[in-house]
């Protein structure tokens, strides 16, 4: 029996109805931030708000809430928990071989300083991480990196989430920005060019904002010059690849040229003081040239390509897992004639499924008046995390490790992640929830009444969408028809409007309970999500400011910048 969704439960009030929709996410920031719930509890308890919210006031028959609960949280264990896992395994097996110490000393004859390390490996490595695999990767690998280098775990995660900021609208190969064009009939490439007029401005200003956060403004010009490397190259290829090539490889690209580039810059360029941490005052008063001083040991090229080569290997098989035949090959969905790629496909087609969730799958009527579809989707070979598993595969014999550490680390890591896993299945299953009822759609719907002041609050939708999604791309599909359809009463250009969803929501990626529960996973903090959220959110509400106000101008005196 189908359901039609109702936007405007309360006596067809629609702003008394968004403020019933906001019930779920408002007690989400209740319990993490002010009663300080594990994430675990707190994702939970969400989910059993969202359901009551669902079926005593939006009226959904409790067994469709339940199945759509069901799909999301069968959705946060493969892909995301698998990408979680299979990341903090190969991270561990760098600890554990010895690899990492390499790593560490490599990273470190950079630079020993904290805001320069920060900007390599937050910024322009976990970006690149972005572009190629995104669904949680970068900050799981990054985050996990900076603790090894020495940084304090809560502040290496808050860091990562703020960084990967830049290139979250073209991350996974582009999916965000190409995924809205279906459902909005505008070119993939005319949204990617908006954005890359839009976010630029962001992704130049992050390296700063970074370091203000970490050391103030003072220390922050210590290190401008290597700043102004590390945002402009990325800002002006990434402005440069969306507009020219497409949404595709800006984050690759941008990443590469960033990295490579305050690299090279750092050979010839160091910055008068060596900024540490306040628990390293001590090592730092050590003079470096006192011969009885610790020193670091000294490698050569080969070892540290040795080290790095896990980290070279994950790269390499997220990024073949990202070329599109490749993708389709490993989901079953190969047509061509490559004999090759017929075979990955058929070895695809085994172990992908796709079934139809049962009372669910086209049995809920829309906002357009068509049934929603509803799949629970298993993809075994094509999921991110099962690149990474053959990287920490190929790695084990690398490493020499022995078979039984192998699986011991890997025992240990699903141990430790076990209760971050759940909190992401429980948070995922609430997004569920909260776009099958039709709350999603009631928020968008009220923000979208705002009228001529539509243009600034537009980013505020896609901010929305990806808090409760955990995903740009989730909340591009989710709102996009509605920003286009609002931007055209309005009069504003809704090809601004697609690219202010997905940059809005760049700023929300860091409160998603996803992002939060993911960070706090891969650097041994579950249970902490309280903490981490307090950190990140007025940061995410600062930069969504910043969007807002580029957008309104883009709209009126900066309306020559639209394509």
């Amino acid at each position: 029996m189908t359901w039609t969704q109702n936007f405007t439960p309360i006596t067809d009030h629609l702003v008394l109805s968004s403020l019933v929709a906001l019930i779920p996410i408002l007690y989400f920031f209740w319990a993490l931030a002010i009663k300080r719930m594990k994430g675990y509890m707190a994702g939970l308890t969400t989910l059993l708000v969202a359901l009551a919210v669902a079926v005593g006031i939006y009226n959904m028959p409790a067994g469709k809430a339940l199945m759509s609960a069901s799909q999301g949280a069968v959705y946060g264990l493969l892909p995301i928990g698998w990408i979680i896992i299979t990341s903090v395994f190969l991270y561990k097996m760098t600890v554990k071989s010895g690899q990492f110490n390499i790593i560490r000393s490599s990273v470190l004859s950079l630079t020993e300083d904290r805001r320069l390390q920060a900007l390599l490996v937050a910024f322009s490595f976990g970006a690149f991480l972005e572009g190629a695999a995104g669904f949680g990767a970068p900050v799981a690998i990054s985050a996990a990196l900076l603790v090894g280098l020495g940084f304090n775990p809560l502040y290496a995660a808050g860091i990562c989430l703020i960084a990967n900021t830049a290139p979250v609208a073209f991350g996974a190969v582009g999916i965000p920005i190409i995924a809205m064009e279906g459902p909005t009939g505008i070119a993939a490439m005319e949204i990617s060019k908006m954005v890359g007029r839009q976010l630029p401005f962001l992704s130049a200003f992050i390296p700063l904002y970074l370091i203000l956060i970490m050391s103030g403004w003072k220390r922050s010009l210590e290190v401008l010059p290597a700043i102004l490397v590390s945002g402009s190259s990325f800002a002006i290829t990434q402005y440069v690849s969306s507009n020219f090539l497409g949404p595709e490889l800006p984050d690759i690209l941008s990443a590469l040229v960033s990295l490579f580039a305050l690299a090279i810059f750092l050979k010839f360029w160091k910055p008068k003081n060596i900024y540490r941490f306040a628990s390293e005052e001590t090592a730092a008063a050590v003079d470096p040239l006192d011969e009885s001083s610790e020193k670091e040991p000294v490698y050569t090229k080969g070892q540290i390509l040795h080290a790095w080569s896990p980290f070279l290997l994950l790269t390499l098989f997220i990024t073949i897992w990202g070329i599109s035949p490749v993708k389709l090959a490993l989901t079953g969905h190969y047509e061509g004639q490559n004999f090759l790629f017929g075979g990955i496909n058929a070895l695809g087609k085994l172990v992908t499924f796709q079934v139809e969730v049962p009372g669910l799958h086209n049995e809920i009527i829309g906002s357009n008046g068509l049934p929603i579809a509803a799949f629970f989707k298993l993809e075994l070979l094509g999921a991110a995390g099962t690149a990474i598993l053959l990287a920490a595969i190929v790695t084990k014999f690398l490493v020499h490790m022995p078979v039984k550490d192998f699986f011991t680390t890997f025992a240990e890591a699903m141990g430790e992640l076990a209760k971050p896993i759940l909190m992401i299945s429980s948070v995922v299953a609430f997004a569920y929830v909260t776009n099958a009822s039709g709350m999603s759609t009631t928020l968008g719907m009220t923000l979208a009444k705002s009228g001529d002041l539509f243009p600034f609050f537009a980013p505020v939708l896609g901010w929305l969408g990806v808090f409760i999604t955990g995903s740009d791309t989730s909340a591009n599909l989710l709102f996009g028809s509605l920003q286009k359809v609002t931007a055209l009463k309005v009069g504003m250009e809704p090809v601004l409007a697609l690219a202010a969803n997905s940059s809005g929501g760049v700023t929300g990626k860091m409160i998603s309970p996803q992002s939060i529960a993911i960070a706090c996973a891969a650097v041994g903090l579950a249970g902490r999500e309280s903490e981490l959220l307090r950190f990140t959110i007025k940061h995410s509400l600062f930069l969504l400011l910043l969007v807002c106000v580029i957008t309104f101008l883009q709209n009126g005196v900066l309306s020559w910048m639209i394509p």
